[in-house]
């Protein structure tokens, strides 16, 4: 399936089922060839600006926030069809948004206050004079 007809198809259904398919497509994405662990901090990310307000007030607002995350600057052309990859993303997010349901205290966090990540062999701007936790191929730091 065309990454555009997905993202077409997450404004017609219902919620919660919009918001997972979001972060799975934004965890397909983004880090589909990572460890379970590095697929979870990229769910992370998305669900702690989620919960900060920090480009929207839902996963899909946040995950299609202009160039902030993969949904937005991969072309549509783009062919989502590695099903075992999306199945295994669509779990991950299934997963994480059930635990950021959980009171703060709770929750499994494998990047504490992290709310940016890039592959780690890049330096953006914004990671200057942060401490960064890596995980495979990126590493995830909190800016704000």
């Amino acid at each position: 399936m065309k990454l555009s007809m997905l993202l077409w198809l997450t404004t017609l259904m219902p919620q919660p089922v919009a918001n997972q398919a979001c972060l799975a497509t934004t965890v397909y994405l983004e880090a589909r060839s990572q460890s379970t662990d590095g697929q979870m901090a990229v769910a992370e990310v998305a669900m702690r600006r989620r919960e900060r307000g920090q480009w929207g007030n839902t996963v899909c607002n946040v995950v299609m926030a202009p160039h902030q995350f993969a949904t937005t600057t991969t072309p549509g052309s783009f062919q989502i069809d590695n099903l075992d990859s999306f199945h295994k993303a669509w779990e991950i997010a299934g997963a994480t948004i059930h635990d950021w349901e959980l009171p703060a205290n709770k929750r499994r966090l494998l990047v504490p206050r992290a709310d940016h990540f890039a592959t780690a062999s890049v330096s953006p701007n914004w990671s200057h004079n942060k401490t960064g936790i890596t995980i495979g191929d990126h590493t995830f730091y909190a800016v704000n």
